[in-house]
C-alpha cells in the first residue's frame, strides 16, 4: 500500500503571533529576498484563516511584495501597518 503525501503548507504552522514572529525573524536573518516574499505570502495565508484583511491592508501587502526588499525596520513598520504582525 502506498501512502500519499500531502503538499507542505507552511501557513498551517503559523497559528500564533509567536510562531509568525519567529518565522519572520528567521527569514529576515537569512536576507534572501525571494524567501522573504514567499514568507509574506505564507503569513498572509495563515492570518486569513483568523481574520479577513480589508481592501487597504491587501493593497499595502501587494505593494510590499512588488517592491525590492526593504530594510528590516521599514519592513517591520510596513507589516505592522498592514496588520500582518499584530
Amino acid at each position: 500500500m502506498t501512502d500519499k503525501l500531502l503538499p507542505f503548507d507552511m501557513a498551517r504552522y503559523l497559528g500564533s503571533d509567536e510562531a509568525i514572529a519567529e518565522y519572520l525573524t528567521q527569514v529576515l536573518a537569512d536576507g534572501d529576498g525571494d524567501e522573504l516574499r514567499s514568507a509574506l505570502g505564507h503569513i498572509a495565508k495563515a492570518r486569513c484563516h483568523h481574520f479577513v484583511l480589508d481592501e487597504v491592508q491587501w493593497q499595502v501587502f501587494e505593494q510590499a511584495l512588488n517592491r525590492p526588499v526593504q530594510t528590516k525596520p521599514r519592513l517591520e513598520r510596513l507589516l505592522n501597518d498592514s496588520g500582518l504582525l499584530g
